[in-house]
C-alpha cells in the first residue's frame, strides 16, 4: 500500500509542477510571432519548452511557442505588446504573465509592462541610449542591471525609486520622470469601464452582485462562455454592453440590476488614434467634424437634452470625443451617428467617408448570401457562417477585440470582410476568422467544401448506405473510426506506429492505446478541433488535416442551407425552396380546431408544390397563463425528410447571449419590398431584455418570459401575417427555436425591435403536454 502512494505521488508531483510553471503563462491558441531574435528546441511536452523559456540565457524570454505535432519549441525576447501576433495552425503561443500586466505592485521594481511615456508625456529615451542623456552615474543600462528588463525604451524602476517606475527622457531639457503607471491594487476605471478588470462586487446602492453564470434570481443573456470578450468573471461589476460605466446583476429578486460605484483612474487612459476625415471599422476612432445625418438632419450637441432627452452625454462618456454635434460612435453602434434636432426624429447614422478603398456602409441591401459551401480554397467564399469548426464566435473583422491584427476590409478591400462572417482574405487552405475567445486567436469555419456537399448528397441518393455512415464523424471526429486514410491534398498517410519519414512520440499507438491507431487511418487522438489528421508520407508536409464528412442529418440542420439574409419579411429576401423546412402554413376558415389545416413542405404561399403535406388539426393547446405561444397536435404524423424537418428545442431557460445572429421566416406583410407570395427571412441580433427596457427602446414593456431581436436602426422585422412563426438562432451548426414571433411596436421601426416569445421558458410545459397528449 505505502509502496502505491510512492508511485501515485510522483505523476501528481509532476502535475503540480507542471501547473505550477504554466500557471505563469497566458495561453493563446492558433497565435504565432514572427521574430528574428529566437532559440529552437526538440522537446517532447510543453512543459519542458516553458522550463526552457525559464532558463534562457540568450535573451530576456518573454514568450514561447510550442507546436505539439512537431514537438518544435521556441523561445523569444517578444511579446504580443511587442511585436505583431500572426496567425499559424495548432501552434499555441504562451506569454509570460509579468510581461503583459500594465500595472505596479508597490514601488514597481517588478513592473514589466510597456508603459514608455512620462507623467508629462515626454517619451522615454531607451536605456542602452547615452542621448540625450547620459545614465546616472553610468549603472542604470542593460548591462548593468541585467535583471531589470532595460533592453527598450519602457519604464522601469531598477534603482528602487520610492516613487515606481521612470526613465530618462528624449527632452533635452528635461533628464528623466517618473511615469504613472497604475497600481494592480488600485480599483478604477478609466472611460465608461469597458475594461475594468477589478473586483468590486457591490453596487452603489449597496446590493450584492449575482454571478455571471448564474441565472437566479435574474436570467440573462449575459453568459460568460459565449461572450469571452467581456471578461465576466465571478460577480464583479463589469460593463459589457456600452453603459455609462459598469454594473451588475444583483442578488435581490426585487432588483434587477444595478450600477456600481467605481472611481476614475487618475492615470491617463489608453490613448485613440484619432481619425479627423475618415472613419476606420465602426468609427469609434472618427474625430472629425461632420455635424448631419445621412438624410441631411443637423445633429443635436451631445451636452444638451434638446429636443432629445439621452444619457450619451460627455459627463457619461468621457473618452468618445462628443464634442460639439458633431458625429460620433461612443456605444458600439455599427458606424458614427448623432441625436438630431429633428422632435420626430431621435437619431441617425452620420455618412461619414470611410478610410482607404473599400466602400463605407451600405445604406441599401446587403449583396445576396450564397451557399454555405466553398470550392477550392475557399478565397471566393460569401456564405453567411459566424462560426468556427468548433462553435466559437467569429470577432468582426474591423474590432481589434479581443485579437489585434490587419485583416482589416481596409486592407482586403476585395476579400468581403463584412461584419464577422468566415472568409480567407489571405489565401489560407479554407475559410477562418478570428474568434471572440481571447485564448483562441483563430480558427477555421464551419463551411463544407463543393465536394463534400456533393459527396453528402450521393449519399443521400444512397441511402444512407453503411459503408457511407461508417466513413463519417460527429462534432471533431474524436470518435472517427473509418478507413479514410489520405489527407485533404490526396496524401497518403504514414502509420501512426511508424516513425519514417517523419518521427514522432507524442502521437503512437502506445501512447493512445483508445485511439484507433493500429494503422494508418485519419484519427483525431488530440481532439484537434478541425478534425481528424495523420502523418504524412511526404517528406516535406510533416502532418496534415483529413477530409472526413459529418454524419447524418438532425434537427435544425436543413440538408438545403439557408441564404441567411441578415439584415434587411420587411426588407427581407426571398428564401431558397426548403430551406427553413420546419416552416408550416396555418389555414383556416373558422376558430374550430377541426377547421384549421396545418400545410408543410412548400415555399410557396399558394402551396401547390408536390412536397406539401397537408395534416388536419387534432387538437389546440394554449399556452399557460394566456401567454403566447401554443401547440398543435396533428390527426396524423408528418413525414420528416428533406424538406419538412424540425428546429430544435433550446436548453431549458437558456438565455440567448446579445449579439447572436437569428432569423425569422413568413408570407407575412412585406410592406411593398417584394416577393409576396414566396417564403422570405430576415437575419438580425438578439437584444437583451436589460438593453430592450431603456426607455428609448421598449420602455420596461419586455417580460422574462420574452426576448427582443432586430436592428436598432430598423429596416427588417417581423411583421402581420407572420405571427406565430419561428424565431431561429443559429449555434453549433444547428438552428435552435428560441423565440415565437409576438408583438412589435409597428413593423421594422428604428429603436424598436419585435418581440418574441421565449420559447426556452416553456420547454417544460411543452414536454408535459407532449406525454399529456401522445
Amino acid at each position: 500500500f505505502i509502496h502505491k502512494l510512492v508511485l501515485l505521488s510522483v505523476p501528481l508531483s509532476s502535475l503540480l509542477v507542471s501547473a505550477v510553471v504554466l500557471d505563469e503563462y497566458a495561453k493563446t491558441e492558433g497565435a504565432w510571432i514572427l521574430s528574428l531574435v529566437k532559440r529552437e528546441y526538440s522537446v517532447g511536452t510543453v512543459l519542458e519548452c516553458a522550463i526552457k523559456c525559464n532558463i534562457e540565457t540568450a535573451f530576456t524570454c518573454r514568450s514561447f511557442m510550442y507546436i505539439e505535432k512537431d514537438q518544435e519549441c521556441l523561445t523569444i525576447p517578444a511579446n504580443g505588446k511587442i511585436e505583431s501576433v500572426l496567425r499559424r495552425t495548432s501552434t499555441s503561443l504562451y506569454e509570460k504573465k509579468e510581461y503583459l500586466m500594465e500595472c505596479v505592485n508597490g514601488i514597481g521594481m517588478d513592473y514589466r509592462g510597456t508603459k514608455s511615456k512620462t507623467n508629462s508625456g515626454k517619451t522615454c529615451q531607451r536605456w542602452a541610449s547615452k542621448y540625450p542623456h547620459k545614465p546616472k552615474y553610468a549603472l542604470m543600462t542593460p548591462s548593468t542591471h541585467p535583471k531589470a528588463d532595460l533592453e527598450s525604451n519602457f519604464c522601469r524602476n531598477p534603482d528602487g525609486d520610492s516613487k515606481g517606475p521612470w526613465c530618462y527622457t528624449t527632452d533635452p531639457d528635461t533628464r528623466w520622470e517618473t511615469c504613472n503607471v497604475q497600481n494592480c491594487s488600485e480599483e478604477c476605471m478609466h472611460c465608461s469601464g469597458k475594461n475594468y478588470r477589478g473586483k468590486i462586487s457591490t453596487t452603489e446602492n449597496g446590493y450584492t452582485c449575482q454571478h455571471w453564470n448564474a441565472q437566479k434570481p435574474h436570467n440573462h443573456g449575459y453568459i460568460p462562455s459565449a461572450l469571452l470578450e467581456k471578461y465576466l468573471e465571478e460577480n464583479y461589476c463589469r460593463n459589457p454592453d456600452g453603459d455609462p460605466r459598469p454594473w451588475c446583476f444583483t442578488t435581490s429578486p426585487s432588483k434587477r440590476w444595478d450600477f456600481c460605484s467605481i472611481p476614475r483612474c487618475t492615470s491617463e487612459p489608453p490613448r485613440v488614434v484619432e481619425e479627423l476625415t475618415c472613419a476606420t471599422g465602426d468609427g469609434s476612432a472618427y474625430r472629425g467634424t461632420i455635424g448631419v445625418t445621412a438624410s441631411g438632419k443637423a445633429c443635436q450637441v451631445w451636452a444638451t437634452q434638446t429636443p432629445q432627452q439621452h444619457n450619451r452625454t460627455p459627463d457619461n462618456y468621457p473618452c468618445k470625443g462628443l464634442e460639439l454635434n458633431y458625429c460620433r460612435n461612443p456605444d458600439h453602434e455599427k458606424m458614427p451617428w448623432c441625436f438630431t434636432t429633428d422632435p420626430e426624429t431621435r437619431w441617425e447614422y452620420c455618412k461619414v467617408p470611410s478610410c482607404g478603398d473599400v466602400p463605407g456602409p451600405d445604406y441599401a441591401a446587403p449583396p445576396p448570401a450564397e451557399e454555405d459551401c466553398y470550392v477550392g480554397d475557399g478565397t471566393d467564399y460569401r456564405g453567411m457562417v459566424t462560426e468556427t469548426i468548433s462553435g466559437k464566435r467569429c470577432q468582426s473583422w474591423s474590432s481589434m477585440t479581443p485579437h489585434s491584427h490587419n485583416k482589416t476590409p481596409q486592407v482586403f478591400p476585395k476579400a468581403d470582410l463584412r461584419r464577422n462572417l468566415c472568409r480567407n482574405p489571405d489565401g489560407d487552405r479554407a475559410p477562418w476568422c478570428y474568434t471572440t475567445d481571447p485564448s483562441v486567436r483563430w480558427e477555421f469555419c464551419s463551411a463544407v467544401t463543393q465536394q463534400i456537399v456533393e459527396y453528402f448528397m450521393k449519399a443521400l441518393e444512397e441511402m444512407f448506405s453503411v459503408d457511407w455512415l461508417s466513413d463519417c464523424k460527429v462534432g471533431n471526429g474524436g470518435t472517427y473510426r473509418g478507413p479514410t486514410s489520405m489527407t485533404m491534398l490526396g496524401v497518403t498517410c504514414q502509420s501512426w506506429s511508424a516513425q519514417s519519414p517523419h518521427q514522432h512520440a507524442s502521437f503512437t499507438p502506445e501512447s493512445h492505446p483508445d485511439k484507433g491507431m493500429e494503422s494508418n487511418n485519419c484519427r483525431n487522438p488530440d481532439n484537434d478541433v478541425n478534425g481528424p489528421w495523420c502523418y504524412t508520407t511526404d517528406r516535406n508536409q510533416k502532418w496534415d488535416y483529413c477530409q472526413i464528412p459529418d454524419s447524418g442529418l438532425t434537427c435544425g440542420q436543413p440538408v438545403t442551407k439557408p441564404r441567411r439574409c441578415f439584415g434587411r419579411i420587411v426588407g427581407g429576401c426571398v428564401s431558397k425552396p426548403h430551406s427553413w423546412p420546419w416552416q408550416i402554413s396555418l389555414r383556416t376558415n373558422s376558430k374550430r380546431p377541426s377547421a384549421y389545416m396545418v400545410v408543410l413542405g412548400t415555399h410557396t404561399e399558394g402551396a401547390n408544390e408536390p412536397s406539401k403535406q397537408e395534416r388536419k388539426l387534432e387538437k389546440l393547446i394554449l399556452g399557460p397563463g394566456e401567454t403566447d405561444i401554443a401547440l398543435l397536435k396533428l390527426e396524423s404524423p408528418a413525414i420528416i425528410n428533406d424538406k419538412v424537418l424540425p428546429a430544435c428545442l433550446p436548453e431549458k431557460d437558456y438565455v440567448v447571449p446579445p449579439g447572436t445572429e437569428c432569423y425569422v421566416t413568413g408570407w407575412g406583410e412585406t410592406q411593398g419590398t417584394g416577393g409576396e407570395g414566396l417564403l422570405k427571412e430576415t437575419g438580425f441580433p438578439v437584444i437583451e431584455n436589460k438593453v430592450c427596457n431603456r426607455p428609448a427602446y421598449l420602455n420596461n414593456r419586455i417580460k422574462d418570459h420574452e426576448m427582443c431581436a432586430g436592428n436598432i436602426e430598423g429596416g427588417a422585422d417581423s411583421c402581420q401575417g407572420d405571427s406565430g412563426g419561428p424565431l431561429v438562432c443559429h449555434a453549433q451548426n444547428t438552428f435552435v427555436l428560441q423565440g415565437v414571433t409576438s408583438w412589435g411596436l409597428g413593423c421594422a421601426n428604428a429603436m424598436k425591435p419585435g418581440v418574441y416569445v421565449r420559447v426556452s421558458k416553456f420547454t417544460d410545459w411543452i414536454n408535459s403536454q407532449i406525454k399529456m397528449n401522445s
